[in-house]
């Protein structure tokens, strides 16, 4: 089975938990996934199945948009509620006014550290198990991109509309939100609503896919490996060129450059354009499989 699947991710579930259920549900042993999700988190799961497994580093859409809780006055040493409290206090009248006069701090390209509770790996460890040890490392920060960022009040809650580059930790930057307001701040929900380049409307349930599977038809939402590249531009190849092509060899094209999506009626994979010499990048189908 090649291609996508869009899950939405229930709470509780961690990401390797989604695919270790959709293995069974789907009967396809390689499964990937587009960016790891906490258990409290929810939302756009997308899965890589079979061939389309080596595209999850390529993908170009990189963009990945939250809704996060914010629960204002509380410091935990997961930067969500889930943690245990460092420490709580009654934040007073700090609202969506008080939150927006900061937030243009944590616009644009920032340096975000790590928190200890992630799967960032420091010699060779991941944080999060050095974190379960009672161990705090230092830790380097990162550069990451933060683009919209929003916050509205919904009921009685405060939430933040982020959209962020991949890498980005939304815990960490609520947390850090809470420092520069002097109160604190835990994320209290997360809602993943888009990542790399599908939303919510493009998710099934996991109990979608079982009901798929009683009926037979396990394929039934298994998208194209292609829509992973559907910002590309694409490239059409016959003859000569496309023999090249799929052989690992160089072809002269008119095209600038760039990356493109390579097609012979069928989607069969990436090529890279430099100086009007296109070069294979990566294969989708099997070479034995394109009639010449």
């Amino acid at each position: 089975m090649d291609g996508l699947i869009c899950v939405s991710k229930p709470t509780d579930f961690t990401s390797f938990d989604v695919v270790a259920k959709c293995r069974g549900i789907l009967r396809e042993r390689r499964i990937g996934h587009g960016g790891t999700l906490d258990p409290m988190a929810t939302g756009v799961l997308p899965l890589f199945l079979g061939r389309a497994t080596s595209a999850v580093d390529l993908c170009p859409d990189t963009v990945k948009v939250y809704i996060a809780g914010i629960r204002m006055g509380l410091v935990t040493d997961t930067y969500d509620v889930t943690g245990n409290t460092v420490s709580s206090c009654e934040p007073g009248d700090i609202g969506v006014k008080e939150i927006e006069a900061v937030l243009p701090e944590f616009r644009g390209e920032i340096e975000q550290l790590p928190p200890m509770y992630s799967a960032v790996k420091v010699h060779g460890q991941r944080l999060y198990d050095l974190a379960r040890e009672g161990r705090e490392v230092e830790r380097s920060p990162r550069k990451v991109t933060v683009g919209e960022l929003v916050c509205y009040e919904e009921g009685s809650g405060l939430f933040l509309r982020v959209t962020c580059s991949k890498g980005t930790y939304v815990r960490s930057l609520v947390h850090d939100i809470g420092q520069k307001l002097g109160c604190g701040a835990a994320l209290s929900s997360l809602n993943r609503t888009r990542a790399c380049g599908f939303s919510l409307a493009d998710c099934v349930t996991l109990e979608q896919l079982q009901q798929c599977r009683n009926e037979g038809d396990e394929a039934r939402y298994l998208r194209p490996i292609s829509e992973v590249f559907k910002t590309l531009p694409e490239l059409e190849l016959t003859g000569e060129k496309l023999r090249r092509f799929v052989n690992g060899a160089d072809f002269e094209t008119d095209k600038p450059d760039g990356l493109y999506t390579v097609f012979h009626g069928v989607f069969l994979g990436l090529c890279c354009v430099t100086g009007q010499i296109g070069c294979t990048k990566k294969l989708f189908c099997n070479p034995s499989e394109i009639v010449l």
